[in-house]
């Protein structure tokens, strides 16, 4: 064993979205605090939470307000001393900061006053966010923020290589790439149901085309939307379209959406792993996604892929394990489907190669690498004190 390796991992972990928050970042956090407790570490979490606070013993309410464009999140207004003295008490190892707003910013502030060393993590593309709802003016304070705030700690983890590249190429330093994977026993062809596509109204000769996610606007839908009704008008009673998941254009997707259209809200556990395998096409029109993890479990339910042409999405659903289309128009995605249904052996050979991909992506080597990195910034930052913090930017969002 390495000195690195012997070293303590006691986790704070700083989040603004947390369980049962149901989205990407809190369920790959969830893993996180599993899979570092599993290896040996202690976690305890200091995140937003609705008034009534959390029975989980290992978590820590933070004071928080709703986020005014998405009222179901929340953003911490943290008490820095309470927080300190908690953290004083705790005595962490390491800070992780998983988000840049509040409770990140408590982490920061704590990590420097207390001499813990910290390393942050990227989950949302701030540049796609930026140019889906034109926010050109504030594109330049926006990054002088991210990058004083990731900066400021030993290590900025990237969900992937596309992600990483372009955080390097806007001034981040000590970029790395952290990495997901799927859960190939809790995702698998097995669980595809018969009784739900009777439910849904799908026999042979009708496609059921899905989406799995959190309904926001910045995912694409309102390009599904278009695609529907024109999928609807050229071939009626071809297809049905079904959602899992729940958000703030739940109302306007569903009004919006032809008879053909099923939401089956918020799904988790088996009815979820049922809602995946009992597609025929997975449907990812998203270009805001920094990775895109509901396509690596359309993958292991052996459900072809036809995703947005952006880079992240791109490295995944690339050498023949789905399709691509040109983000942007209802139109392009249509025609995408289209030519997915119009290509059974096509189809065959995707789902072929999404589920030898996806079970070469298995959770423990992810983290076995993740924890692994944690001790050694550990192990850096007690034998070489950590940088002068940067000067705040001018403008921070």
């Amino acid at each position: 064993m390495t000195p690195a390796e012997e070293l303590p991992l006691r986790l704070a972990l700083f989040t603004d979205t947390h369980l049962p928050q149901l989205n990407g970042v809190t369920r790959t956090l969830d893993r996180l605090e599993r899979a570092v407790c599993a290896r040996g570490g202690e976690v305890r979490v200091w995140t937003a939470r609705a008034p009534g606070g959390s029975a989980e013993p290992h978590v820590r309410d933070l004071r928080s307000v709703p986020f005014w464009a998405y009222p179901e999140l929340r953003i911490a207004l943290p008490k820095y001393g309470r927080v300190e003295h908690e953290l004083r008490d705790w005595a962490p190892t390491l800070i992780h900061a998983a988000t840049p707003f509040g409770a990140g910013l408590a982490g920061r502030r704590a990590a420097r006053r207390l001499g813990v060393p910290m390393v942050s993590s990227y989950h949302t593309s701030f540049s796609a966010y930026a140019r889906f709802y034109r926010l050109g003016l504030l594109a330049g304070p926006g990054w002088s923020f991210l990058r004083w705030f990731h900066n400021s700690g030993r290590r900025t983890y990237a969900p992937s290589e596309a992600t990483a590249r372009e955080l390097i190429d806007r001034g981040f330093r000590r970029v790395r790439v952290w990495s997901r994977a799927v859960d190939t026993a809790r995702f698998h062809p097995s669980f595809r149901s018969a009784g739900l596509r009777e439910q849904w109204g799908a026999g042979e000769e009708r496609w059921v085309i899905g989406n799995v996610g959190r309904l926001a606007r910045e995912k694409g839908l309102d390009t599904m939307l278009d695609a529907m009704h024109r999928l609807e008008r050229e071939a009626p009673g071809r297809f049905v379209f079904a959602f899992a998941g729940d958000g703030p254009y739940l109302e306007p997707l569903r009004r919006g959406a032809p008879p053909s259209a099923r939401f089956m809200g918020r799904l988790e556990g088996e009815p979820l792993s049922r809602f995946f395998a009992s597609l025929d096409l997975f449907v990812f029109p998203s270009v805001t996604d920094t990775f895109g993890n509901v396509l690596l479990e359309a993958m292991a339910s052996g459900v072809p892929v036809l995703a947005a042409d952006a880079g992240p999405t791109r490295a995944l659903v690339s050498d023949d394990r789905g399709m691509l289309y040109y983000p942007g128009a209802g139109a392009n995605l249509a025609g995408g489907i289209r030519a997915a249904v119009a290509q059974p052996d096509r189809l065959a050979k995707m789902r072929r190669a999404g589920l030898t991909f996806a079970a070469q992506r298995g959770w423990d080597r992810i983290f076995d690498d993740l924890i692994a990195d944690y001790r050694l910034a550990i192990a850096e930052a007690r034998v070489a004190p950590p940088a002068p913090a940067p000067a705040r930017p001018v403008a921070p969002v």
